[in-house]
């Protein structure tokens, strides 16, 4: 398995993690629900369900980004290797790799801090479509694409 497919990997799971999670908590907050209808009356059970009912939006539009995010994952071909910066590129720039794909966490994989990027971003839209070698500046801070991968 290469580095790039290591990453893709981490994030994909990662993405994984938090839709189950998101899931979990909207079904324990179902289960809570149906427990408090039997044991409450008058206006402290309506607020209490008003209360969850809310909590279950929240939950349920945070797992709606989290699906979308996923599939933007599942859409990504971590064997492509391209010349130029596509999505799914894993960039190394003054040292640091950066995984254009989307705003997540940085993770770290066999030791290597990776930082996920979205193409939509400052530096992504700066390295999108550009080759080994290419300069830029953001921010005051001069870059360098080393490799692409």
């Amino acid at each position: 398995m290469t580095f790039k497919q290591k990453i893709y990997n981490q994030y994909h799971q990662l993405v994984q993690d938090r839709i189950d999670a998101f899931r979990d908590m909207i079904v324990a907050l179902t289960e809570d629900s149906k427990n408090d209808a039997k044991g409450s009356a008058g206006d402290k059970h309506e607020t209490a369900l008003s209360m969850m009912h809310i909590e279950q939006e929240k939950l349920n539009t945070k797992l709606k980004e989290v699906l979308n995010q996923k599939a933007v994952l599942d859409k990504l071909d971590s064997s492509v290797v391209a010349e130029t910066i596509i999505l799914g590129s894993l960039v190394k720039a003054n040292g640091i790799y950066l995984y254009l794909s989307l705003a997540l966490p940085k993770i770290s994989v066999d030791g290597v801090n990776v930082i996920a990027l979205s193409p939509q971003s400052p530096l992504g839209n700066k390295l999108m479509g550009n080759k080994v070698g290419f300069g830029f500046e953001i921010n005051g801070t001069k870059y360098t694409i080393e490799s692409i991968e």
